[in-house]
């Protein structure tokens, strides 16, 4: 019997090795799909410049009392929109006002002790003139006085001379009168003639001597007159000195009302420091102050933020700066709002972030390690009702058009 051989099998191809033939063009489409939207981000974002790393920021005035004191009252509340020098906090000013009623005392004090200076100064320069001129006046009387006491003693010495002279004659006609009496040549009434003739002139030189010494002792008290009247001229011939020296005084008085002065306008400025007011205008934040604390300089007890003045802080990397300009365009869009916001370009920070923290970066100490840095980039939004809507803090994403 004849054997048939049979016929052979077909072959089957596995699953596998129809995966490897539609590799290739698996990846080769993956590969045309990565260029294109590649291609189409590149031309998406040519001349933009894009971070996500932004944030709303706006004027914030820490609230902190300038002295320290114990609160009396606090006169806002919670997010309350404020104006420009508007009481926010009093402290207890009794102590203050005391201080200001005392140093107001001692100011009123000075002045009078100024009012006293100044009437001093006056009554000096009169008083002082008037006596130079009566000092002169006496001298002038003294001098006088002593050229007619020495008139008067040289009229003394010739009338004892004259007198001298009258007695030496008196006595030889009343000697020659006796003699001739005693021969019996004349009378008796004749001899008492004589006799009375020479008593008369020894009277007059005795009055003349005594004219004399009392001139000598005119001229002596007239000596000391001039004397004394030189004295007194000499001691008001000081008028300068002495309108110096009351100057000096009221310059003395007027430093010291000028100290007081200053003193009193410390005081006041204490009472005005007891109401803590708002430096700017717009809504109270982290308010953490209550009435009785204790407070101080060091301690804010409050925030005041500018709502009407907000604008976007975008951080860009170093390497995005380089075609970034004031006045370019900029979309802006905030988390906390639907679509976004127009701004622009106000101005480029004068240094990366890191560089202005607590602890900046040192390169030159340690290990260094090239770390892409940030410069904050202002953004301000076009429209003023915008910012009004942004409160600081909030996150932002950023668009800048740089062409």
């Amino acid at each position: 019997m004849a054997v048939v051989a049979a016929a052979p099998l077909p072959v089957v191809q596995t699953a596998p090795v129809a995966k490897r033939k539609r590799a290739p063009f698996v990846f080769l489409g993956l590969l045309v799909v990565a260029s294109g939207v590649a291609t189409a981000i590149y031309f998406t974002r040519l001349g933009k410049e894009t971070t996500d790393d932004a944030q709303v920021e706006a004027h914030v005035q820490s609230v902190a009392p300038r002295i320290a004191g114990q609160v009396k009252k606090v006169d806002v509340s919670d997010n309350e929109a404020v104006t420009v020098g508007q009481v926010l906090v009093e402290l207890d000013d009794r102590d203050q006002q005391v201080r200001l009623a005392s140093v107001r005392a001692d100011l009123a004090a000075t002045n009078a002790t100024l009012h006293a200076a100044q009437t001093q100064l006056a009554l000096t320069d009169k008083t002082a003139k008037a006596n130079l001129v009566a000092a002169k006046g006496g001298v002038t009387i003294a001098a006088a006085s002593s050229g007619s006491t020495n008139a008067l003693i040289d009229q003394a010495k010739a009338d004892i001379v004259a007198a001298k002279s009258r007695v030496q004659l008196a006595q030889i006609d009343r000697a020659r009168a006796e003699k001739l009496h005693a021969a019996g040549a004349v009378a008796q009434n004749e001899v008492d003639a004589k006799v009375a003739v020479d008593e008369q002139a020894q009277a007059m030189l005795s009055e003349a001597n005594a004219r004399l010494a009392s001139a000598m002792a005119n001229r002596s008290n007239s000596s000391g007159s001039v004397e004394t009247a030189q004295g007194r001229l000499l001691a008001a011939s000081t008028v300068d000195e002495q309108l110096e020296s009351a100057k000096a005084q009221v310059a003395l008085a007027e430093a010291k009302v000028a100290q007081a002065q200053t003193a009193v306008d410390r005081a006041q400025l204490d009472v005005d420091y007891t109401k803590v007011r708002a430096e700017i205008a717009g809504n109270i934040a982290k308010r953490n102050v209550e009435p009785g604390q204790i407070v101080g300089p060091e301690r804010p007890l409050m925030a005041v933020v500018d709502l009407g003045d907000t604008w976007v802080v975008a951080n860009l990397k170093e390497t995005q700066l380089k075609d970034i300009k004031a006045g370019q365009t900029a979309e802006i869009e905030i988390d906390s709002f639907d679509g976004t916001f127009a701004g622009h370009v106000d101005s480029i920070a004068a240094g990366t972030g890191s560089r202005f923290s607590l602890l900046p970066p040192e390169n030159a100490s340690g290990n260094f390690t090239k770390v892409t840095q940030r410069v904050p980039v202002k953004i301000v939004l076009d429209k003023r009702t915008d910012a009004k809507m942004l409160r600081p803090g909030m996150s932002a994403e950023v668009v800048i058009h740089t062409k």
